[in-house]
């Protein structure tokens, strides 16, 4: 008896020993060389990161006062984004460049915990680490706000960050964005604006029970993660009627080419991408464009309205 009892404790501390080292966050080396910022291409990316959707404070209107605090409900809980603004005590003011680049980058936080991936850097992962420096740089230039953020509303296990460094072996793919050399230096923006800073995959592929997204249908539309309503299509099966220039323009103003317009969480998303430069929302456009059709999970039938 005494023999199995110590097996089993053996056998026990042998898997605990390799799921903290299998789950143990890392860091990624930053250049050695000191660069000067680009706060030009620091705000493009800011724009087409989509920042201010959610880290802006609420139901106030400057989308610069970056406080956080909005709620992103998911099937595993109610996240709240935090202060990303240069106050030194409630948000990122004292994080150097190498934590900044570590957290969007990485999923890692300057204490070496991982953060949930309700924050995007699954696709923020494909960016080129000097564009995510200019972004640092150009936050640094934004109001400070101060307001420490609530903790995430998660039950357990979900709450346990540990086991992100799982679901991070699981779904998080660490290949960089590579250029495709048949294709047009536009047609390669576009690849790279809505696969890294754009995460347009993020929302619009539908995901597993495991929260990782379906890399067959990507793009293919799904369930909205907040639990209401359906994320459209936006491959050729969805929008093949779409021109490049249709969907050029939905990105700058919302209008669809039927006439409807954007609506939900899309709203504030054309806002960003309002402020793109017109070459950038082109290349976004031409990409889009180029996508095979892909069938997504069906919908469910629209309720009849009353009459």
């Amino acid at each position: 008896m005494r023999r199995t009892l110590l097996a089993a404790l053996l056998a026990a501390a042998a898997a605990l020993g390799l799921y903290w080292w299998f789950t143990a966050p890392a860091a990624l080396a930053l250049p050695a060389a000191s660069r000067a910022p680009d706060l030009v291409n620091g705000q493009e990316v800011f724009n087409a990161g989509g920042c201010a959707s959610c880290h802006a404070v609420p139901n106030q209107g400057d989308r610069l006062r970056l406080g956080g605090g909005l709620p992103i409900k998911s099937p595993f809980g109610t996240f709240y984004a935090p202060n990303i603004s240069s106050d030194t005590t409630d948000g990122i003011g004292r994080w150097s460049e190498a934590d900044f680049v570590n957290a969007v980058m990485n999923g890692v936080s300057p204490q070496g915990a991982h953060y949930f991936p309700a924050f995007p850097y699954t696709s923020y992962r494909r960016a080129r680490i000097d564009d995510v420096r200019d972004l640092f740089a150009y936050l640094k230039t934004l109001p400070a706000v101060s307001g420490r953020v609530r903790d995430h509303d998660l039950p357990f296990p979900f709450n346990i960050r540990r086991n992100v460094g799982v679901w991070k072996l699981l779904f998080m793919d660490d290949r960089p964005f590579v250029a495709d050399s048949t294709q047009t230096a536009q047609w390669n923006r576009g690849a790279y604006l809505v696969n890294s800073f754009g995460h347009c995959a993020e929302c619009h592929s539908p995901r597993n029970l495991l929260g990782g997204l379906i890399t067959a249908q990507r793009f293919a539309g799904g369930p909205n993660p907040e639990g209401e309503g359906w994320v459209p299509n936006i491959t050729q099966k969805g929008i093949g009627e779409w021109s490049e220039k249709d969907i050029a323009d939905f990105l700058e103003t919302g209008d669809m080419p039927e006439g409807d317009s954007a609506s939900g969480a899309m709203r504030p998303v054309i806002k960003n991408l309002a402020q793109l430069t017109p070459e950038d929302r082109a290349a976004m456009a031409a990409y889009l464009k180029s996508l095979p059709p892909v069938e997504g999970p069906k919908p469910p039938p629209r309720k009849p309205t009353g009459g």
